[in-house]
């Protein structure tokens, strides 16, 4: 039977914080994005701050508000890369089997160690502690599924077991929400159905589940009975890219589609650039759209020749944003991301049909990266970008990410394709 840890860095961000500035502990902290970008949320909060009621997503005056005396912090993206990096190392001397899961997140698979899981739980929290000032709780278990949930189960600082015999008396009772990659959508449909528990999850008829979910139905099941047989990868061997996207809100709300063209040519820019710098090609693009009353939605293309290209992702995005949004109110927020990822060089087949002018807009646009990686990402802009310099962060370029199949934030099979 293998032994998998799930290590999580309880409240990461702030506990990076307090490393950093003794003079922090013992007060209520929360990590809050920027109030001029209106990203004004909490991100993360130390123990102090959760007792006061303060919760991740609040925005800053509800949080204040619950907890007069919180001391507000901007983020330290870098710094807490760092840190990310040292636990990575702590983990890397018991086993080379280490898979990310976010920054502050990773499993192990110590399988066949000298020592025993709980052992090796009990020195990486100590380490943690000592080395780098911040607290863990680990999860173990015989699979990564339940690792996850165990590491979820006691916070902060704490080692719980999660064994063939006892999973169901600690894990069944848990809401069916609690399950790795169960988003909000996917557990509404299964409350629909009265399944409410994991242990419900585990007890429901699999026809039911089908007719619900497809083939993730038979996952959904399969994890909630503890048959997660899915491997730890090895220290840079990850899964292939799911998808890449990028998203942002913007300091004010855009009131038509000149306002949204800007944003889009932004984030299309940004997305086109990652998938050639991961050598991908995409055959969906997805639009994300939330109002200023936080109504969202997204929307999906799919098309048959694969692109990394800005022109193209930008003409379905706004293609999209024309079909689906009436501006009954104005967009606090846009996005834009790729899935259905292939290779760059998918197929000769695909480049019999790329025509002279594709070709040439593929050697501008690797040309322009070209530059934005040698004298920064805001190097070289579009003259639409600085028609109102207002909308846009000067990073936007920066903050794009990817999404590899393990990593991926919910399982939900709610996305149709239009």
């Amino acid at each position: 039977m293998r032994t998998i840890l799930h290590s999580d860095c309880n409240n990461f961000y702030a506990s990076v914080e307090c490393a950093l500035h003794p003079e922090l502990r013992g007060k209520p902290l929360a990590v809050c994005g920027s109030k001029e970008k209106r990203h004004g949320i909490v991100l993360a909060k130390n123990e102090l701050a959760k007792a006061c009621g303060v919760k991740t997503g609040d925005a800053i005056w509800q949080a204040v508000k619950k907890c007069p005396v919180l001391e507000v912090i901007h983020p330290h993206h870098g710094l807490y890369g760092d840190f990310s990096r040292k636990m990575q190392k702590i983990y890397a001397d018991y086993t080379d089997q280490v898979e990310p899961f976010g920054l502050d997140e990773c499993w192990l698979d110590v399988t066949g160690c000298q020592k025993n899981g709980v052992e090796i739980a009990a020195e990486i929290r100590k380490r943690a502690k000592a080395d780098l000032g911040i607290t863990a709780s680990v999860g173990v278990s015989f699979n990564k599924v339940f690792a996850k949930l165990g590491s979820d189960l006691r916070k902060p600082d704490a080692t719980t077991i999660i064994t063939p015999e006892n999973f169901k008396e600690k894990l069944w009772p848990l809401p069916a929400g609690d399950l790795l990659f169960v988003g909000r959508r996917t557990r509404q449909a299964l409350s629909g159905r009265g399944l409410y528990t994991i242990g419900d999850v585990a007890r429901a008829d699999l026809h039911v589940l089908r007719k619900l979910f497809g083939k993730s139905g038979e996952m959904l099941k399969s994890y909630a009975l503890g048959l997660d047989d899915s491997p730890v990868q090895r220290i840079g061997n990850y899964d292939p890219l799911k998808s890449i996207g990028n998203s942002t809100t913007t300091p004010r709300d855009l009131m038509n589609e000149e306002d949204a063209k800007i944003i889009l040519y932004a984030l299309c820019d940004s997305v086109a650039a990652r998938l050639r710098e991961n050598g991908m090609k995409c055959r969906v693009v997805a639009l994300w759209v939330r109002d200023n009353a936080l109504s969202c939605y997204e929307r999906q293309r799919a098309f048959s020749l694969p692109t990394n290209l800005s022109r193209d992702l930008f003409d379905i995005s706004l293609s999209l944003l024309r079909a689906s949004y009436a501006w009954d109110r104005p967009i606090r927020s846009l996005g834009v991301r790729c899935a259905n990822l292939v290779d760059e060089n998918f197929s000769a087949q695909t480049l019999l049909f790329q025509n002279e002018q594709d070709a040439r807009r593929e050697k501008l646009e690797r040309t322009i990266d070209e530059i934005c990686l040698r004298h920064g990402a805001s190097a070289m802009k579009r003259a639409v970008l600085l028609s109102d310099p207002t909308l846009l962060e000067e990073d936007i370029r920066s903050t794009h990410g990817a999404s590899p199949l393990r990593g991926a934030p919910d399982f939900d099979p709610y996305q149709g394709i239009e």
